[in-house]
């Protein structure tokens, strides 16, 4: 059976944005063209963010996957790190903030910002 990595950045019990990986069992369609079971949506948006782009601190509203079209764009974390998400690439953004909590930009959540020369374009489809 194949399997496809779904990378998820998420609320960990501290409090704090990480990132972890897990398979999805890619258990139909045929042996050519495997697919995931249908996963539920709850529609999407198309973003465009010039050369330049950067956030601040925030947590996910509502869990999306991020799928890279055009640029690249880099996930800060608080803890120091990062990573680079290029063309084709994708992540689940699930770091919601913490039930009960008020946000604090010193604990909570991820930057992000555009990298390279190019402007960065994403896609995000609500989960």
């Amino acid at each position: 059976m194949s399997t496809f990595t779904k990378i998820t950045l998420f609320t960990d019990t501290d409090g704090r944005a990480r990132f972890r990986e897990e398979p999805i069992a890619l258990t139909e369609g045929k042996p050519a063209a495997r697919l995931s079971p249908l996963m539920p949506s709850g529609g999407y948006q198309v973003r465009h963010s010039p050369v330049g782009f950067r956030s601040e601190f925030h947590c996910t509203e509502n869990p999306q996957w991020v799928f890279i079209l055009g640029g690249q764009m880099e996930i800060g974390l608080q803890d120091g790190t990062s990573r680079v998400f290029s063309p084709g690439e994708h992540f689940y953004s699930a770091d919601v903030q913490p039930a009960g909590a008020t946000f604090d930009a010193t604990v909570h959540g991820h930057w992000s910002r555009q990298v390279g020369p190019d402007p960065l374009v994403t896609v995000f489809i609500r989960g």
